[in-house]
């Protein structure tokens, strides 16, 4: 049923990937997908902000972001699911959104936190993604 699922974690915030990587794990055994497991690295590009950081900040914290992101693969994921790691810079809603389209992947798999009042107005990364995904969404509450 799907070939590709990807998973969208916060390296900073366990509870981005502590429900909903096993479970993508699981379905990805169960359906022989694949699994791309992303994490998003904060675009601060922007003019006035980018001032403030050296030259190679942003490099440095994708590289970083890598580092951490295959840790948490080799911690989380068994050896017998193929994996790909991703790592992007940007905003986290459209750089998902962008590798649902590039990847051509059936299933995105989501943390989600409760929402807070902000949320309804403004909505969490999830609900963009919810809203605007290709593809089916799975939102696992933390």
């Amino acid at each position: 049923m799907f070939k590709d699922i990807l998973v969208p974690v916060d390296l900073n915030q366990p509870k981005s990937w502590g429900k909903s990587l096993p479970i993508a794990v699981e379905m990805c055994r169960d359906y022989e997908a694949n699994l791309h497991v992303m994490t998003v690295v904060p675009d601060f590009g922007f003019g006035m902000v980018a001032q403030f950081f050296p030259p190679d900040h942003e490099q440095k914290m994708i590289d970083e972001a890598n580092e951490k992101l295959h840790g948490l693969v080799k911690e989380a994921v068994p050896s017998d699911v193929k994996v790909q790691h991703i790592v992007a810079d940007g905003r986290i809603y459209e750089e998902v959104l962008k590798a649902v389209e590039s990847l051509n992947v059936d299933l995105v798999v989501m943390a989600s936190h409760h929402p807070d009042l902000k949320d309804y107005l403004l909505g969490p990364n999830a609900l963009k993604v919810v809203h605007h995904a290709k593809c089916s969404v799975m939102i696992v509450r933390d």
